[in-house]
């Protein structure tokens, strides 16, 4: 079966390191607040003005001035600092953030990026997508494997507007996480009960499968 979007971002969780600064994005991203592993050092950011997120909050916890960067209200942790978008921006912009995640529309086999817009529909903004792109080395996309019209979204090629170019090396989709290199998708890990036949007929862009492609955990 594929991943629920809890699954996906406890997958991811589990590349968090003692000491990241973290920065997640809209959408998926932001529910790997609720799964960073206890004990472990993680300063998560939220690109508004915050640094050191926590988990969303239970009802009673709830502060309509704190909020991420998707106007979604959070909590701070102990330590926790807040600031301006300027600095934040310069913090990211300055390459001090050690994990980004991000949602996204396409991937490509050239690790490009299709992130903030569909022609023709409504865009509020391209919100801190572009400068997180281009000012992290360590990004993860989050992202379903394929639309609802069974349309893939890992492409030989992104047919809409790019966030950023040749940026991109790791893909957890609901179906598969894959790592991008030298012109092509390398299958790493498959969610439970989720074959390669299907992994590979919902990818458009070139898949390379190794001869044993272990289930994800959970």
């Amino acid at each position: 079966m594929a991943l629920t979007r809890e699954q996906m971002a406890e997958r991811v969780a589990r590349e968090l390191r003692d000491g990241f600064y973290v920065n997640l994005g809209i959408g998926i991203p932001t529910l790997v607040a609720n799964y960073v592993p206890k004990g472990m050092e993680v300063m998560l950011q939220s690109e508004n003005g915050l640094l050191g997120m926590g988990p969303f909050p239970a009802d009673s916890e709830v502060d309509a001035d704190m909020i991420n960067a998707g106007k979604q209200t959070v909590t701070a942790r102990v330590g926790a600092s807040v600031f301006s978008s300027v600095e934040s921006f310069a913090m990211i912009r300055g390459g001090h953030v050690d994990l980004t995640v991000l949602g996204a529309f396409e991937v490509d086999v050239q690790g490009n990026i299709a992130s903030w817009m569909v022609p023709g529909k409504l865009v509020k903004g391209m919100g801190g997508a572009m400068d997180l792109v281009a000012g992290a080395e360590n990004i993860i996309v989050t992202m379903m494997h394929a639309s609802k019209d069974g349309e893939s979204k890992l492409l030989d090629r992104c047919s809409l507007p790019l966030t950023g170019c040749a940026c991109i090396k790791r893909v957890l989709t609901d179906l598969a996480y894959v790592e991008i290199a030298d012109g092509a998708f390398h299958l790493r890990e498959r969610a439970p009960g989720v074959s390669v036949d299907e992994i590979r007929a919902k990818t458009a862009g070139r898949l390379v499968v190794p001869a044993l492609v272990p289930e994800m955990k959970f």
